[in-house]
């Protein structure tokens, strides 16, 4: 097809359209690996809610790893399908499955799942630990009485109770460790520590969690 327009020839082609294919679903690259776990750990699922006073709970069952440091349970959704190799000798391993890989809930949790077991083995075997370190002049931190006490510069010093399952050293005064088999328990704590004196930074001070840093910022200038 063609036309003339200004004594120049255009030739115009047809139309084409591109045919457009539905994504493929793929399987969970995380959810499809296998869970180790080695000698002297212990997991159960048994076909019991997770919880009978939490109606978020009454449909899912209940998963227990039991280890040397302790036992940690956790939910499972009804649509999660668990394999489990236990081996007398060597290393055991859990697989985690769903019933519908192309729903888009279930893809999700099934990942999900498996990390979340995945921290259980760990915690039960190595745990979890998170270091305070205390940057500020007359910032320090004890542990009186089964509390954590906390010297911030303020006109009164800060107590809190230290949760059930953590356990709560101060090697120096400007340092706390924190240890325990629940991974989250052990994030959640130190982040309500961190909440009393955040890191600000024009000078640098405050509560950082692990190797944290900022960067410093220059104060304004006349």
């Amino acid at each position: 097809m063609s036309f003339t327009s200004l004594g120049q020839r255009v030739l115009l082609r047809p139309t084409t359209y591109r045919q457009l294919q539905p994504a493929l679903r793929h399987m969970s690259h995380i959810g499809s690996l296998p869970v180790k776990y080695p000698t002297g750990v212990q997991i159960t699922h048994a076909p019991t809610p997770f919880s009978t006073t939490d109606a978020r709970f009454f449909a899912k069952t209940t998963l227990t790893v039991s280890g040397p440091l302790g036992t940690r349970t956790m939910a499972i959704d009804p649509f999660v399908t668990l394999q489990i190799q236990q081996e007398a000798e060597g290393e055991s391993q859990v697989t985690v499955g769903v019933e519908d890989s192309g729903e888009k809930k279930q893809r999700q949790m099934w990942g999900t799942t498996r990390a979340l077991i995945n921290n259980c083995v760990t915690g039960v075997t190595e745990g979890f630990s998170a270091t305070l370190r205390f940057v500020g002049v007359g910032y320090r931190a004890a542990v009186e009485d089964g509390r954590l006490a906390l010297r911030l510069g303020y006109s009164h010093p800060i107590s809190l109770e230290i949760p059930e399952g953590l356990k709560v050293s101060v090697p120096v005064p400007t340092r706390v460790l924190i240890s325990g088999i629940d991974l989250q328990q052990v994030k959640l704590f130190a982040a309500k520590v961190r909440e009393w004196k955040k890191p600000e930074p024009y000078n640098q001070k405050g509560i950082f969690i692990n190797d944290e840093t900022i960067r410093k910022k220059d104060g304004k200038k006349k």
